[in-house]
């Protein structure tokens, strides 16, 4: 048997579950005991199969292909450093770092909440913080810079 306890529109209720036999249920509502037909719940989906791997484009690829890689990784080197951008929209929960700090490849520089998910952003590679863009509460779109890294 499996209790629960639950509010709808303000009134509380006290539930009581009991499977009694296959397809049919007793449930008790606040001391009124009902008996219910439930339907067996369906199988669940097997989880799709991974796409195979595509093989690396050949060296001939154009000009422009460093540029996009480098706008998905969301870290660009610049002649003032390296820009560390959102790579979505979202609000800085905290900053991890201060100016002039060394960070090494896979340190959090700080925590982006998104969609009420925290993402930690990391430094892509070794460095020092040269500024820090944002504060703790700053709403931020995608792209914005968040750190420079030198």
């Amino acid at each position: 048997m499996k209790e629960f306890a639950f509010k709808l529109n303000g009134a509380e209720y006290k539930c009581a579950v009991e499977e009694i036999e296959a397809g049919k249920t007793k449930v008790t509502v606040n001391g009124k005991v009902y008996e219910v037909e439930t339907e067996a719940a369906a199988p669940a989906a097997k989880p799709a199969a991974k796409p195979a791997p595509v093989a690396p484009k050949a060296a001939s690829a154009p000009a422009a292909a460093p540029k996009a890689e480098a706008k998905a990784n969301s870290q660009e080197p610049t002649a003032n450093g390296q820009q560390v951008k959102s790579p979505l929209p979202g609000s800085v929960i905290k900053v991890l770092v201060s100016e002039g700090q060394a960070v090494k490849k896979g340190d959090t520089l700080l925590t982006l909440e998104s969609m009420k998910m925290e993402n930690a952003i990391m430094a892509e590679a070794d460095g020092t913080v040269k500024q820090i863009a944002v504060t703790p509460g700053q709403n931020v779109m995608q792209d914005d810079l968040l750190i420079v890294l030198g």
